[in-house]
């Protein structure tokens, strides 16, 4: 499944992202995103925006995890792209323990380092979940992660292969909850908690997954949300990421424009544009919603 995934993924967006050695130097930016639809739209958004304001913008998307395009980004390959608060706050310091939002605003900002950068983050969140289906909460009445932990040797888990090493993922879930996942448990599934994740649960080739909180397919399909009262999964405000050399005060200015007027409920409508059933490309999306937020024309 892993591999047919990647394939699918390596078609759909560039056959190389990081083929070419990246330059600091001018004033173009290259805006990437990760390998999942909600970072492919929200780039577009950043991309967008950066154009209508002057900015000569080439995107490279589709890149893959924050372990592929955290150093594409030192290195230049790409100038800035979406992300998450909590998640690159672990990343980036294995020890955080920082939780809540302006916990891991302040955490952040002191584990950037000099070669890194971000804006401000926008009121959008959008966190990693354990999901089950509601056939499994009924049977093992769960309603919160520890709630599955008793069940941790039937369960099987399906998430991105670096769930299994970082933080926030299996071994946070075992520390946090006792949810402790056999090796040969975990299923790994490289399309960031996407459709065939979802089909992978739904299907029931895994009893659990790892999927953003602002996925459609939880509402389409029924699928149940566990509570995560321990902070397993951070703040995950959404937020650019800059190269350090790459962030100017006009960029920030722009982006910064966006982060203010992308919310929640902002994400969740655009992942239904082009994930739901008018299957809206996500250019078209990132056009669509900056006209309706008025920022498709220069900020002043």
């Amino acid at each position: 499944m892993a591999l047919a995934v990647a394939m699918v993924l390596s078609a759909c967006g560039n056959s190389d992202p990081l083929a070419s050695t990246g330059s600091c130097e001018g004033d173009g930016l290259v805006v990437g995103s990760a390998d999942f639809q909600e970072s492919e739209t929200v780039a577009h958004i950043y991309a967008e925006a950066l154009r209508i304001n002057g900015f000569g913008v080439d995107t490279r998307l589709r890149i893959g995890s924050r372990e592929a395009y955290v150093p594409a980004l030192r290195g230049c390959s790409i100038s800035v792209i979406p992300e998450y608060t909590g998640n690159l706050l672990q990343y980036l310091d294995k020890t955080a323990t920082a939780a809540t939002t302006a916990e891991v605003n302040q955490a952040l900002a002191s584990a950037l380092g000099a070669d890194l950068a971000i804006a401000a983050p926008a009121p959008a969140e959008d966190s990693d979940a354990v999901v089950v289906t509601k056939a499994t909460a009924e049977k093992w009445n769960l309603t919160t992660i520890a709630d599955l932990a008793p069940h941790s040797a039937e369960v099987k888990f399906g998430a991105p292969a670096e769930f299994a090493e970082r933080t926030g993922g299996l071994p946070g879930l075992k520390k946090n909850y006792g949810l402790d996942i056999p090796r040969d448990n975990f299923v790994p599934i490289a399309d960031g908690g996407g459709p065939a994740t979802v089909r992978a649960l739904v299907e029931g080739q895994v009893t659990a997954a790892d999927i953003f909180t602002t996925s459609q397919a939880i509402l389409e399909n029924n699928l149940v949300v566990l509570a995560d009262p321990k902070h397993n999964f951070p703040a995950q405000n959404v937020v650019p990421l800059f190269n350090a050399k790459k962030k100017s005060d006009k960029a920030t200015k722009v982006l910064d424009a966006v982060s203010a007027k992308l919310t929640t409920e902002g994400l969740l409508k655009l992942n239904e544009a082009v994930s739901g059933k008018t299957k809206t490309e996500p250019k078209a999306a990132a056009l669509d919603w900056l006209r309706a937020q008025g920022l498709d024309r220069p900020i002043s």
